[in-house]
């Protein structure tokens, strides 16, 4: 790669009346050396179509470059209609003044360059749904600027730098679906909004500390284990948490129902136990879905979760009575989905005649109560044919207290 950009650079030397003019002449070199190491796969619309190099002026001509001052400060390879292949080059490191560094979903491979990290002012490094292989630079941790950092559904492996979540500026980190391992660093200190580690094969716990400026936390289907931090609860700007397919254990955090922007929570799958809670209600909110599912929780429900649109509670070990409040929020059409199959539930307050909404969906089957018929139509096929659980299940688990 040093070789080329020697011979780009001489080239521009050679017959500068030939080349643009308005460009700063390191610049030229690295767009010169993109276009020889990137392909086009679109046969009818290439992407550096546009790049032709007798143009006076690449700012305003070629596709994906914007510049201040001669020098391009903004970098956008390929589109939806432009997919590329090949590799990235080295020679990215000469756009010294660039902000931001976008490439589309298409077929490039290799490693991201190390010479990456000698762009000191980006602040938006954006490449996913590609190929790429190899670690996660070290060195992007010298990033300072940085603000965004998608390296998402590519081939990434290696563990997360710890240091990459103590950039100080850091507000969107998203490494989804790779092989990444490891486990992760126990305080996060990146003022991170925007965290997505989904999809990898990292292990360990969640860290102890997480930023408080934090709204969007995804770690599902990975390796983790351990139980939930306490620190979840004092997460009050999140709206969405992910933890589902992990191997979580204990208990939840007791006031995590009661943080006011959380409407999204998915746990299901993990190993998790003990009861609701019985924290304060936030009321009805459109949109929101709780899935604790194939977990094992246990003890008599809590109205704490009354409202939620979405509601998964199937596959647990909870007891007693479905409470009314849940009921009635489902005939209210507040909640619209309610499933609580594959408990031990011994009742359910829903008197004979009682329609439900046609677009509610209400399943309390295999639990040890015979289920009202206004619901075992609404079951999904996964709860199966048998709608009460056997005699013997239910007086064990009774006996033993679950």
């Amino acid at each position: 790669m040093a070789t080329l950009i020697l011979l780009l650079q001489l080239l521009i030397l050679l017959i500068p009346s030939s080349l643009p003019q308005n460009l700063h002449p390191s610049d030229l070199t690295a767009l010169l050396s993109i276009k020889a190491t990137l392909t086009d796969l679109s046969p009818t619309n290439p992407f550096f179509s546009t790049w032709n190099l007798t143009a006076p002026d690449p700012c305003s001509s070629f596709a994906g470059l914007t510049c201040t001052l001669h020098r391009v400060t903004a970098l956008s390879l390929g589109g939806t209609s432009f997919p590329l292949a090949g590799t990235l080059p080295s020679s990215l490191s000469l756009l010294t003044d660039l902000t931001q560094l976008l490439l589309s979903p298409g077929l490039v491979t290799g490693p991201i360059p190390l010479q990456l990290a000698q762009l000191t002012n980006l602040r938006v490094l954006s490449l996913p749904s590609n190929r790429l292989t190899g670690p996660i630079p070290t060195a992007l941790s010298t990033l300072r600027r940085l603000h965004t950092l998608d390296l998402s559904c590519n081939q990434l492996s290696g563990s997360v730098p710890p240091t990459l979540t103590d950039l100080p500026q850091l507000k969107i980190l998203i490494l989804a679906s790779n092989s990444l391992s490891g486990t992760l660093p126990k305080t996060v200190n990146s003022p991170l909004l925007h965290l997505d580690l989904k999809d990898n094969k990292i292990t360990g716990p969640l860290p102890l500390s997480l930023p408080s400026s934090l709204r969007y936390l995804s770690l599902s289907q990975n390796l983790m284990w351990g139980p939930l931090p306490n620190g979840l609860q004092l997460l009050s700007e999140l709206a969405f948490l992910d933890l589902s397919m992990n191997r979580f254990s204990g208990p939840m955090p007791a006031q995590l129902f009661s943080l006011p922007a959380l409407s999204n929570i998915f746990l299901q799958r993990n190993n998790l136990s003990g009861g609701l809670g019985s924290g304060p209600r936030t009321g009805p909110v459109p949109g929101s879905i709780v899935d604790l599912s194939h977990n094992s929780l246990s003890g008599e429900l809590s109205s704490v979760l009354e409202g939620v649109e979405s509601l998964f509670l199937n596959n647990n070990r909870f007891a007693g009575e479905v409470p009314e409040a849940y009921v009635k929020s489902v005939w209210r059409g507040s909640t619209r989905l309610l499933y609580l199959q594959h408990n031990y539930l011994t009742g359910i307050p829903l008197r004979e005649g009682v329609v439900l909404p046609d677009a509610a969906s209400l399943c309390v089957s295999y639990n040890c109560m015979v289920p009202p018929p206004a619901v075992v139509m609404t079951c999904p096929a996964s709860a199966g044919g048998v709608v009460t659980r056997p005699a013997a299940q239910c007086s064990v688990f009774s006996h033993y207290g679950g």
